[in-house]
């Protein structure tokens, strides 16, 4: 991995797909050991971490750490996710972050050296060629130790630089088991506790 002491770096955090791609290797991000990483390695710029959430949930269990990231060094950008019903009557949540993550790339990179893209998502392909065609360099952050890989192989083949997150773990990552004890959601109240049965 080749990061220069001088060069001007940012990281753009595809939120979800950073935790499953850590949740599948069986380990959690250590948000304060991330930063110290590039820190280490180059003049960090920016750090923004994209997700979206629930609105109207009385307990999120992003919470926490969107708060936490948010007065500890990053930028968030949230949006709230749309609730739908698919076909089969099951309620969906989606919400993709992908433009947002992509329009701050394009309007930072001309202040910037190298663009650090935590996800494996293939639609970043054409931005990340956009920007390599400004002169900007990529990395991106993913892996290929899992079957099936977590990261789009034309992804894989348009950036010059990979790091596997695998490799990442001894410098970034904390095992699941390490995580402190969070206050628990207040339990719902069921119909049954309010209905005269």
């Amino acid at each position: 991995m080749h990061f220069y002491p001088d060069e001007r770096v940012a990281l753009f955090i595809d939120g979800s797909n950073l935790y499953a791609t850590a949740k599948t290797l069986g380990f959690d991000i250590d948000y304060k050991r991330l930063l110290g990483f590039f820190r280490k390695r180059a003049r960090l710029i920016r750090a923004i971490y994209y997700t979206a959430l629930i609105e109207d949930a009385e307990y999120s269990p992003i919470k926490p750490l969107i708060d936490w990231l948010d007065y500890n060094g990053y930028r968030v950008v949230t949006k709230p996710a749309k609730e739908y019903t698919d076909a089969t009557g099951r309620r969906k949540v989606k919400g993709n972050m992908d433009i947002e993550l992509a329009i701050d790339v394009m309007q930072l990179s001309a202040e910037l050296d190298h663009i650090v893209l935590f996800s494996g998502d293939g639609d970043f392909r054409s931005l990340v060629a956009a920007v390599q065609a400004r002169g900007r360099r990529v990395t991106v952050v993913s892996t290929l130790t899992t079957r099936p890989p977590m990261i789009a192989d034309d992804l894989r083949r348009q950036t010059v630089q990979f790091i596997d997150l695998a490799d990442l773990r001894d410098e970034i990552g904390r095992d699941p088991s390490e995580r402190r004890e969070r206050p628990m959601a207040p339990p719902r109240e069921s119909f049954e506790d309010f209905a005269d049965i």
